[in-house]
């Protein structure tokens, strides 16, 4: 199962760290930013940016994570970008997190699901191992992208508790039930999942949980054994080691951590190469989540 997969290499290289490919061409240095004068070629340098990532880390992290907004933002170039983007990030051994946050329902959320996580008549669109997915419209907005999972071995991450500073606007409302809106999602997540479970015993519908709602993290860590979760937060979201450990189960199963722009942007605080900053500080994070959770099993 996808997720024992993911437990396995996580496991083998001591590093549950997960490098968020959110790619803004302002992030590039300005050797590759000279010259660009279009979509197309923006594209080109953000794809080339992106291999020199993935090539710096392919051999540390065991996963990325390509966030899609900043590639539709370069239009049919940049969603160009995205697809080889998810593809050489597979090619060089990477799983792949699509986040894209889709929702929607009936035919609509299948073809979502299709593009994403299946294959139709003229193959795979994207070489996504699994999908971020917003819950907020209810379970026949959930179940096509559960069944692309269970045909085809990928997973999706619900959004339950998100890193954002107002999230709790809407997440932390209380119902007449007592639970809190992100409880009754996380509840939702795990019926979900239910049947799915991997050998490790996570499911296949995994939640995002963010690192800076710690307190958040430790009841949603307790009502969601079996579910594995997709940490945002840590680095210039302001969240912390100590801020996370909430997530993780004993062994520090059952998640791994996004980092995007502290690794990505590295070389601004770092200086000298901008492929060796983001090597040097995916391998500070992995030391730094180390410290904190202890070696890592996959029992």
């Amino acid at each position: 199962m996808i997720f024992d997969k993911l437990i396995d290499k996580i496991v083998s290289m001591q590093n549950p760290t997960c490098v968020g490919l959110d790619t803004s061409f302002d992030y590039l240095p300005e050797s590759m930013r000279a010259g660009v004068k279009d979509f197309e070629s923006a594209s080109k340098a953000v794809f080339a940016f992106n291999k020199g990532i993935v090539d710096c880390v392919c051999d540390i992290v065991p996963a990325v994570k390509v966030q899609i907004a900043y590639y539709e933002a370069l239009g049919a170039s940049g969603m160009d970008c995205f697809e080889k983007t998810c593809a050489y990030a597979k090619e060089k051994g990477l799983f792949v997190i699509a986040d894209a946050k889709r929702n929607d329902i009936g035919a609509t959320a299948s073809r979502y699901a299709e593009a994403f996580l299946g294959e139709g008549g003229f193959g795979r669109a994207f070489a996504a191992d699994m999908l971020t997915v917003n819950a907020y419209l209810g379970s026949d907005g959930v179940l096509p992208f559960l069944e692309e999972c269970k045909a085809r071995d990928k997973g999706i991450f619900v959004l339950v508790k998100t890193s954002n500073p107002s999230s709790g606007e809407l997440q932390n409302l209380k119902l007449s039930d007592g639970r809190t809106v992100y409880e009754c999602m996380g509840d939702m997540t795990k019926t979900w999942g239910e049947g799915t479970q991997g050998e490790y015993g996570f499911t296949r519908v995994g939640a995002v949980v963010g690192a800076t709602y710690p307190e958040e993290a430790k009841i949603l860590r307790e009502r969601l054994p079996d579910t594995f979760f997709l940490i945002p937060g840590y680095g210039a979201q302001g969240a912390g080691a100590d801020m996370l450990k909430n997530c993780f189960k004993k062994g520090g199963r059952g998640g791994i951590v996004n980092n995007s722009r502290g690794i990505l942007c590295a070389y601004k605080k770092r200086g000298g190469d901008h492929f060796e900053a983001a090597r040097a500080a995916a391998i500070d994070m992995q030391k730094d989540l180390l410290s904190t959770l202890g070696e890592l099993c996959a029992r």
